[in-house]
């Protein structure tokens, strides 16, 4: 017997961190989770699977029209052609409180009840599935507790939408420890909430699959759902099927030994290369570049930020055309010490360090440009590094920056 478990599809969730393109793939990255979930089905299909378990999230909350639902109908009735029934749980995203608008779904679709633990048998498989959906979005009781004891003679399936134990980034819903969950009799439990794939260690499976798609930077590496296998009553094996369809990178570049610009952009050319190479299936990819290190090319860095983001895109471009896409641009790096000793003894920049360590000025800095944040689109906040040093608090490294700004265009223009 075998299954998918699958959680976190948050279908027609935006990808974050793109608007800044005009000539971004809009049928690759803007369908990317209805993309992932066909691919999903897909698998289903081929593998010739015997259910497919949802557990929570298939939604990013209330749709803005009836076509997401439809969506999800039509690859229901694919299913439902190929024989696979579906089990599916509601999370905090889609939960009976936030779903306002709902559709007649596929006979094969059955959705645990949300206001208490309900259990599916599938007689065929000697199969018990026990679960229960959110009824509003924060359910901060131990739901769980309240689920039904194991049928006896049935591989039992615990579906749970929960942040479990130790995922503090996580909103900690539906609390519950690991050793609560081994200790149910059931033989299998299949997490959602967490968008990190993870399998628990101990003697009952507990996975988490994570999300199907990574939807922005935090959400880096390959996405998907997981696929069960049993015999004679257990789990026999637990494989990733990776369906994901665009991937997200951080990539970071020490540039302390490049002594010219060029040297920098010849070093960014390799490292792009590397990751197209290990890049399978011409995956599109979506890249934060970090630059770090010490080094006299600092100022020059700062000061020219617009020029060297349209370089490194051009590079980008020139190697891959859309498969690789920048979300954004970080200069990190920072003066050597020896150089900043060198030109602290400068009038000028002992007069722009004490500036941009002034409290007061900090503060007036700060305050003047607040009303600039406030109104700034959210994508553009995240394309322009003096309002996310403004988000952060970072307003002394701001000023710092800009002083280094100052003196390279000072020496350039000399």
């Amino acid at each position: 017997m075998r299954f998918i478990h699958a959680a976190d599809i948050h279908l027609d969730s935006p990808l974050r961190g793109l608007g800044s393109y005009d000539d971004m793939p809009v049928d690759t990255l803007r369908g990317a989770s209805r993309a992932a979930f066909a691919r999903l089905v897909e698998e289903a299909i081929v593998l010739e699977v015997d259910f497919m378990v949802i557990a929570g999230d298939l939604y990013d909350g209330d749709w803005k029209d009836h076509n997401t639902g439809i969506y999800f109908a039509r690859q229901m009735g694919r299913l439902r052609n190929a024989g696979i029934p579906v089990y599916l749980l509601h999370g905090n995203h889609d939960a009976e409180s936030v779903m306002t608008r709902r559709l007649v779904l596929p006979d094969n679709v059955h959705v645990f009840r949300a206001n208490r633990p309900s259990t599916f048998v599938l007689d065929a498989h000697k199969v018990a599935l026990h679960g229960r959906s959110f009824p509003e979005a924060a359910v901060t009781e131990n739901i769980a507790a309240d689920y039904p004891d194991p049928l006896p003679g049935h591989f039992n399936i615990g579906v749970l939408h929960t942040a479990l134990e130790g995922y503090a980034e996580h909103a900690n819903y539906a609390p519950c420890s690991l050793e609560q969950l081994q200790a149910r009799g059931y033989q299998y439990w299949a997490l959602g909430h967490v968008h990190e794939f993870h399998i628990f260690p101990g003697p009952v499976p507990v996975v988490f699959p994570g999300n199907l798609q990574g939807r922005h930077i935090r959400e880096q590496g390959p996405r998907g759902a997981v696929l069960v296998t049993c015999h004679d009553g257990a789990v026999e094996s637990i494989e990733r099927l990776e369906v994901d369809v665009l991937r997200w990178h951080g990539v970071r570049m020490d540039v302390s030994g490049c002594a010219t610009r060029a040297d920098v952009l010849s070093g960014m050319r390799a490292r792009l290369e590397s990751i197209l190479h290990e890049q399978a299936a011409h995956k599109p990819c979506v890249l934060r570049v970090s630059l770090e290190g010490e080094t006299a090319l600092h100022g020059e860095l700062i000061g020219r930020q617009a020029q060297l983001r349209a370089d490194v895109l051009a590079i980008m471009a020139a190697l891959a055309g859309d498969r690789l896409w920048l979300e954004k641009l970080q200069v990190a790096t920072r003066l050597p010490r020896r150089a900043a000793a060198n030109v602290d003894a400068d009038d000028l920049m002992v007069l722009l360090a004490e500036v941009a360590a002034d409290p007061a000025f900090q503060a007036e800095f700060r305050d003047g440009l607040r009303p600039l944040l406030d109104r700034a689109p959210y994508e553009l906040s995240g394309q322009v590094p003096i309002f996310e040093a403004l988000r952060d608090g970072r307003i002394e490294d701001l000023l710092g920056d800009a002083a280094a700004a100052v003196l390279d265009r000072l020496e350039r223009e000399a």
